[in-house]
């Protein structure tokens, strides 16, 4: 039996809007079985994102229009699944743009599956990430490692994860991250006690990935790069 393949492309830091784009542009030439599955790699600018309850994810955002602009700060509105989160420098966000074959129609199936492959992306660095019953993301005790986001249009996906490797965690302060206000956040480099790198994790989740979903990664064919603006 063929394993169907993905093909990978590490874009590194990619302002939010410009990844939004080239996502809904790949989702079309997916649908259209131009270009088979594919994961983003890359970093985001500094950017506050929110899920499609818009409303009650804006009165998420703590942080005054004045301060978010000192920060430098930009505020989108994803359109994906979920509440309010942060993406920032030194944290691995990851966009699959995977048509889901019948027996994978599952939208809680294909979280959980996203889920354990972060699980075992830490699992690779001795660090014990798990699940909290209700909540979506990867965990470490009480404080979120791990955030997830999801679109999925006619079977077909977008949007995804963001590791905070080594992000810098008073961004979250600007937020109540995923509307949630009993919990932390944390990241791999705080975990470790030690600094951390995207590039050192890319590979390690590329692999996790590919396992969970059943996919062979294998390099772009053609860069991506041409498709930001």
């Amino acid at each position: 039996m063929t394993v169907p393949v993905v093909e990978v492309s590490s874009l590194g830091l990619v302002p939010y809007g410009d990844a939004l784009s080239l996502q809904q542009q790949l989702v079309e030439r997916r649908r259209r079985d131009e270009i088979p599955d594919q994961l983003l790699l890359l970093q985001h600018p500094p950017v506050i994102t929110t899920g499609v309850r818009t409303a009650d994810a804006r009165a998420h955002i703590v942080a005054g229009e004045e301060e978010l602009r000192r920060r430098g700060v930009e505020v989108h509105e994803a359109g994906r699944g979920g509440d309010v989160t942060f993406h920032g420098p030194g944290q691995l966000v990851g966009y699959p743009i995977l048509a889901l074959p019948p027996e994978r129609r599952d939208l809680h199936r294909y979280v959980r599956d996203l889920e354990e492959a972060l699980i075992r992306t830490l699992g690779h660095w001795g660090i014990a990430g798990a699940r909290i019953a209700g909540l979506t993301g990867v965990w470490v005790g009480q404080e979120k490692v791990a955030a997830i986001g999801v679109l999925v249009s006619r079977w077909i996906t977008s949007h995804g994860i963001a590791l905070n490797v080594a992000t810098d965690l008073s961004h979250f302060g600007l937020i109540v991250p995923c509307g949630i206000t009993d919990k932390g956040v944390t990241s791999m480099q705080r975990l470790l006690g030690r600094p951390a790198a995207v590039p050192e994790v890319e590979p390690v989740f590329v692999a996790a990935f590919a396992g969970v979903l059943g996919l062979e990664p294998v390099p772009a064919s053609t860069g991506l790069r041409g498709a930001l603006r």
